[in-house]
């Protein structure tokens, strides 16, 4: 009895597996079923109406959801996430870390009412870990009750869906409805990483040897995010819509620490922000970001601080800022200047 199967690398292509259609081209009878006045996979550049009480049919829309989820964007941020689900396009967020780039995914995700898969990226990270892997051990069991069965098993059924792990690229296609996918600090990730993105960001769809085109009937929203500490390739931010998420000014910040805190006392607030306002003015090696003035908010408020002072500033000055010389220059006579500059300030 032979059993036929293959392990070292991907099946070579049959004359089957070269005439197999991709799944993403319909059939003649797929074409009949669906209406022409409908966006579908078979009619991709005829957009469906969006009701107006849709969390996506206005960029207010999109704002007012976000903002319901304590998320504030500005109004350039929320045009590109509605222009992303709109054009079907996904969004490359870059910008200093905790600008809340990350938290737009979630807060995007529970607005719409979508399911939120998530990729982190790192150093070596490969195509099993970020797409599809084979179950290996899986197939050696089919292997096994072949033999026992004095049945043959060919490469096709071994190399059939069910034997195929799903990761969060694979996944994202998968999942109905549509779901949000965040690709996260793609600058962590190796170059040819980004190659192989390249087909999926542009069709939203992979190529399995072994398989053929997996490709997805709605496509998910896709929100990637780098925090430059390497160029992202052009290759990729030709197939997004980008923008470039920077500091809050103060105002904005205030509002975002009242959303996020709102049993935070307000004098307390502004005297935060104003403090961390300033300390981005000064010549540190890591500024503290938006997700630092949170933190410290909540710091302060576990003890039970009324307002600022130097002794409470100096000893929580690392949840602000982490790196040792940076800490070492705001000590002192900075710190007290940026207190003094708040009391004139509240004086005025």
């Amino acid at each position: 009895m032979a059993v036929l199967v293959r392990f070292c690398g991907p099946a070579d292509p049959s004359p089957s597996h070269r005439q197999r259609r991709p799944a993403r081209f319909p059939s003649a009878a797929d074409v009949r079923s669906c209406s022409p006045h409908t966006r579908c996979r078979h009619h991709p550049n005829v957009r469906p109406a969006v009701p107006d009480s849709a969390p996506d049919s206005s960029i207010d829309a999109i704002a007012a959801g976000l903002q319901a989820q304590a998320y504030l964007p500005s109004r350039e941020l929320a045009t590109a996430a509605f222009l992303a689900l709109r054009l079907q396009r996904p969004l490359l967020l870059e910008g200093a870390p905790g600008t809340g780039k990350t938290a737009i995914a979630a807060a995007l995700a529970a607005a719409l009412g979508r399911s939120l898969i998530r990729l982190q990226c790192y150093e070596g990270l490969d195509l099993a870990s970020a797409a599809y892997e084979w179950n290996y051990a899986r197939q050696m069991l089919e292997i096994r009750l072949a033999q026992a069965q004095d049945h043959q098993r060919t490469a096709d059924e071994l190399f059939a869906r069910r034997f195929l792990i799903e990761r969060p690229l694979l996944q994202a296609l998968t999942t109905t409805p549509a779901p949000v996918l965040l690709i996260d600090e793609l600058d962590r990730a190796d170059a040819p990483f980004e190659a192989f993105l390249l087909e999926f960001l542009a069709d939203f769809q992979l190529s399995i040897p072994e398989l053929g085109t997996l490709a997805a009937a709605t496509p998910p929203l896709v929100v990637l995010t780098s925090n430059r500490s390497r160029e992202v390739h052009d290759a990729v931010k030709r197939r997004c819509l980008y923008h470039w998420l920077d500091f809050p000014d103060a105002a904005r910040e205030l509002a975002i620490v009242r959303a996020r805190l709102p049993g935070l006392d307000a004098a307390l607030a502004r005297q935060i922000v104003g403090f961390v306002q300033g300390m981005r003015r000064i010549d540190l090696y890591k500024l503290p970001g938006l997700a630092e003035t949170l933190d410290w908010s909540r710091a302060l408020v576990e003890l039970n601080a009324v307002s600022l002072d130097p002794a409470t500033v100096q000893s929580t000055l690392g949840v602000l800022l982490k790196y040792q010389d940076d800490i070492a220059r705001v000590q002192g006579s900075e710190a007290a200047r940026l207190l003094a500059e708040l009391r004139t300030t509240a004086r005025a």
